[in-house]
C-alpha cells in the first residue's frame, strides 16, 4: 500500500510499504480522509523527538475511515463501520492519570501513519479513543477530531462564562475552533491575526470583531485590541493559538485585571518570554498552559462534530490526493491554506 514515510527534516515522501495486520485489540482502518495540521508542518521542517523517536517513521495523525479488519478480542467495532480515532491514549495508571491529569500521562501512546491507504489503530486507542461516526458526517469533517479535542480541553481550563469578552490571538485552525467554541458558550469574541483571509473565516466562525495587527507596533496592537473590550480594560480571557513567545506576551497584555491568559500554542523548546510580575501580582492575573487532550474531551469533540455544532468541513481549505502531502504542507507554511484533507 501507499504511505507517507518520514526520514528526517524535509525528507517526506509517499512510498510503497507492506500492509500491517491488526493484532489483539487492534483494528485496521481504510483511510478515507487524513487532515494536515500545524504539528505535521513543524515535524516536517524540524523533526519531533516525542512523535518520532525513531526514523524512518509513518506520518500523520488526523484521520477518519472505514474498518477493514479487527484483531482478536475486539467487540465494539466490525468491518464496514465508519470510524474516527484520536492520536493518543493515556496509560491510566501513572501518577498523572491517577490524579485525573491524563494529558500529562508519562506513558502517552502516540499514533502516526494516517497519510496512507490504511492504518492499524493500537489497542489502547481502540479501547478509549475510537468512535463510530454517523453516515451524515463526511470523513473530511471528522478527521480534525484530535485538534478539536485539545481545544475542548483549552475551553475547560479557560473558565469562559456566558457574556465574557474573549480575545483569541491567531485565526488558524486552532484559533478558529476556539472562536467557535467560545461563541457557543455565549462569549463575545475578538479574533486577532495578520491575515485578512483568516479573519474573514473568524467572522464566519462567530467572532464579533476582528483586529488585523499587520504593520502595527506593540502599543498600537494593544490599543486596537483593547478598544473592543468593555471599558477598554482588556478581555476577561485571552487565548494564545499561535505558538510564539511574543504572542504569549501579547495575550497576557490584553487581559483585564483579574483576567486569565490561556497559553495554548506550543513554542520551540527552550523559548523564553517576559512577564511583568508586578502586574501579575497587583492585578491578580491567572496564567495557564494547556497541552493535548483527555478521553473525555475526545468524546465531547466527537459529539460536536457529529451534531454539526462544529462544522469540520469549514476547517478544510481543499481536498487533495495523497501525493499532494508535501505541497499541502508547503502551502500551509506560505499561508495559502488552513488545513488540507488528503484522500488516498
Amino acid at each position: 500500500m501507499r504511505a507517507a514515510i518520514f526520514r528526517g527534516p524535509g525528507e517526506l515522501a509517499i512510498e510503497e510499504i507492506e500492509r500491517e495486520q491488526p493484532g489483539p485489540g487492534e483494528i485496521a482502518v481504510e483511510v478515507r480522509a487524513a487532515a494536515t495540521c500545524g504539528t505535521d508542518l513543524k515535524s516536517y521542517r524540524r523533526g519531533h523527538p516525542k512523535l518520532f523517536p525513531t526514523l524512518p517513521a509513518r506520518f500523520g495523525h488526523e484521520f477518519a475511515g472505514v474498518v477493514t479488519e479487527v484483531g482478536d478480542g475486539v467487540e465494539n467495532f466490525t468491518p464496514g463501520m465508519r470510524v474516527v480515532a484520536a492520536n493518543t491514549a493515556p496509560c491510566g495508571h501513572c501518577w498523572a492519570c491517577t490524579i485525573g491529569r491524563e494529558s500529562l500521562c508519562e506513558n502517552l501512546l502516540f499514533l502516526n501513519g494516517a497519510f496512507a491507504e490504511e492504518i492499524v489503530v493500537p489497542a489502547p486507542i481502540v479501547a478509549r479513543n475510537t468512535y463510530e461516526i454517523p453516515d451524515t458526517l463526511p470523513f473530511e469533517a471528522a478527521a480534525p477530531l484530535e485538534p478539536l479535542a485539545t481545544v475542548v480541553h483549552g475551553m475547560d481550563e479557560s473558565g469562559i462564562r456566558l457574556g465574557d469578552s474573549v480575545v483569541v490571538h491567531g485565526a488558524g485552525p486552532i484559533g478558529l475552533m476556539f472562536v467557535r467554541l467560545a461563541t457557543l458558550r455565549g462569549a463575545h469574541v475578538i479574533s486577532v491575526d495578520q491575515s485578512a483571509w483568516r479573519l474573514e473565516q473568524a467572522l464566519a466562525a462567530g467572532a464579533e470583531h476582528t483586529v488585523n495587527i499587520t504593520d502595527l507596533d506593540d502599543d498600537a496592537r494593544l490599543e486596537a485590541i483593547r478598544e473592543h473590550t468593555p471599558g477598554e480594560r482588556g478581555a476577561d480571557v485571552g487565548i494564545e493559538a499561535v505558538g510564539l513567545p511574543p504572542v504569549w506576551e501579547q495575550t497576557l497584555d490584553t487581559v483585564r485585571p483579574g483576567g486569565t491568559a490561556v497559553w495554548f500554542g506550543g513554542t520551540p523548546k527552550g523559548a523564553l518570554m517576559s512577564v511583568d510580575t508586578s502586574r501579575v501580582h497587583y492585578e491578580e492575573l491567572t496564567m495557564k498552559g494547556v497541552f493535548h487532550h483527555q478521553p473525555r474531551y475526545v468524546a465531547t469533540a466527537v459529539k460536536l462534530l457529529a451534531t454539526g455544532r462544529v462544522d469540520g468541513m469549514s476547517l478544510i481549505t481543499e481536498t487533495r490526493p495523497l501525493e499532494a502531502l508535501v505541497d499541502s504542507l508547503e502551502d500551509m507554511a506560505a499561508g495559502r491554506g488552513s488545513k488540507f484533507a488528503l484522500v488516498p
